[in-house]
């Protein structure tokens, strides 16, 4: 695998199909899921603004940034609107993107936000992100070393999936870089915790999947799920039963099926 950072992927053919990764993540976290996504969808995964190979986050709103740079992307490849899926900070632009008329369809993996108003909660997670940054910076020149053993690929995968085995450790190695390249972490990290993640639930009014792991580490069942459950009642419902937070890494196969499930024509 190529370890540079390059600003996404294309590939596949059919109905377009829109990818996005979680926060300090990279387009390469849908990896093992693209070759069964590919062979029904025309699918595009870009590099979120602020992260590894990503556009950087101009102007003075960051989340807008973010969201509008997606929307560029989609521009330039055609889509007018997509079947989108997102992991954490993905699935809640997936929701922003929705919001705007330009989802066809959104399967929403763990999504971020969804707290109400005046429930602090959200800081924790964004803690969890201000303390790995200096780690993840000073592991960044090791990381081929650290995936080496098994047990480095274990602690590597282990805030995302809890089966590890079958994740390539080239993959590990990319996202340990990926994570302590990602530049708008202060930014972002400011952002939320000024405004959160505001949303109009009632602007999504496309077709909407909620997949959530029960072994979550960052956003935990069944608390932060609860939320996004009373703002979407409408919502298709997936409960995984030990799974982390980015199923796309840890059972890529089901992962793979529940966006086709839900995107087939």
């Amino acid at each position: 695998m190529d370890a540079r950072f390059t600003s996404g992927h294309r590939g596949g053919s059919g109905e377009p199909l829109v990818l996005l990764h979680g926060f300090t993540d990279t387009w390469r976290t849908w990896e093992l899921v693209l070759p069964a996504l590919e062979r029904s969808h025309d699918v595009l995964a870009p590099a979120l603004a602020g992260h590894a190979g990503g556009p950087p986050l101009d102007g003075d709103d960051p989340a807008e940034a973010l969201i509008g740079a997606v929307e560029r992307a989609m521009d330039d490849a055609g889509f007018a609107t997509a079947h989108i899926a997102g992991n954490s900070l993905g699935g809640y632009t997936a929701l922003r993107l929705a919001a705007r008329g330009r989802a066809r369809s959104v399967v929403a993996l763990a999504p971020a936000g969804g707290w109400a108003p005046g429930d602090d909660t959200y800081l924790e997670a964004l803690d969890h992100f201000r303390e790995m940054a200096p780690l993840v910076e000073q592991a960044a020149p090791h990381a081929e070393a650290i995936v080496a053993t098994p047990e480095g690929r274990r602690r590597t995968a282990g805030y995302m999936a809890e089966r590890w085995e079958h994740i390539p450790p080239a993959l590990l190695a990319h996202q340990i870089r990926g994570a302590a390249a990602c530049t708008g972490v202060e930014a972002l990290d400011a952002n939320a915790r000024e405004h959160g993640w505001p949303l109009d639930p009632e602007l999504v009014t496309c077709p909407l999947r909620i997949v959530w792991g029960t072994a979550d580490r960052i956003l935990p069942w069944p608390r932060a799920a609860q939320r996004w459950r009373a703002a979407f009642p409408q919502a298709d419902w997936v409960e995984l039963d030990g799974v982390g937070h980015g199923a796309q890494l840890d059972v890529p196969l089901l992962a793979a099926q529940l966006i086709l499930g839900f995107t087939a024509p």
